[in-house]
């Protein structure tokens, strides 16, 4: 029965181990994927190209914390500079979440430290919004 048990149990742990990594990893991937959408989305709703790039990147962060994404490095990347066109010319507004999701604290032999997760997302502009 000791002898069972001691092969058991790393095989057990190893397994719990790669459990909580894939669920960290799924999690980070749509808790981007959707701070992405909103960044897009808010940024979207802006005249100008700084104040949206500016409240994309608040509300990516908002939502990323409200969410508990744990990431080692974070980055919001907003494009709007179809605001910067004049109104009536069509535009989208890009926007890239990115996560360096940590595994350190996962005890799985062969793991990287972290594993990059990002998210896009585009958001169409309104054409007869007035601008600045």
């Amino acid at each position: 029965m000791a002898i069972e048990f001691v092969l058991l149990v790393p095989v057990l742990v190893l397994l719990f181990g790669v459990v909580v990594g894939g669920a960290r990893v799924w999690l980070a991937r749509g808790v981007a994927e959707q701070a992405a959408a909103a960044a897009a989305r808010a940024a979207s709703g802006e005249r100008s190209v700084a104040k949206a790039e500016r409240a994309g990147r608040e509300l990516a962060v908002a939502q990323a914390s409200t969410s508990g994404l744990r990431c080692a490095e974070f980055s919001v990347l907003v494009d709007a500079d179809a605001l910067a066109q004049d109104a009536g010319t069509p535009g989208q507004v890009h926007a890239t979440v990115s996560c360096a999701v940590p595994l350190g604290d996962v005890l799985v032999p062969g793991w990287p430290g972290t594993v990059d997760v990002s998210g896009d997302a585009t958001a169409v502009v309104d054409r007869y919004r007035g601008r600045k």
